[in-house]
């Protein structure tokens, strides 16, 4: 899907949400939604890791 967006849609795509957001909310949606990736990536860290380890009990 991203791969036949390409440069100039990637630029349409940034002035709307400059557009809608207005440039003194972009520094605090960016921060946000950085912080939603990096709770997510743990989060699913954490369950590879469960799972991980119930494999192996089951293999004991």
């Amino acid at each position: 899907m991203l791969n036949s967006i390409g440069i100039p849609g990637l630029i349409i795509i940034l002035v709307i949400i400059l557009i809608i957001f207005g440039p003194s909310k972009l520094p605090r949606l960016g921060r946000s939604i950085g912080e939603s990736m990096k709770n997510f990536k743990d989060s699913t860290k954490g369950v590879l890791e469960d799972e991980e380890d119930n494999i192996k009990e089951e293999k004991i």
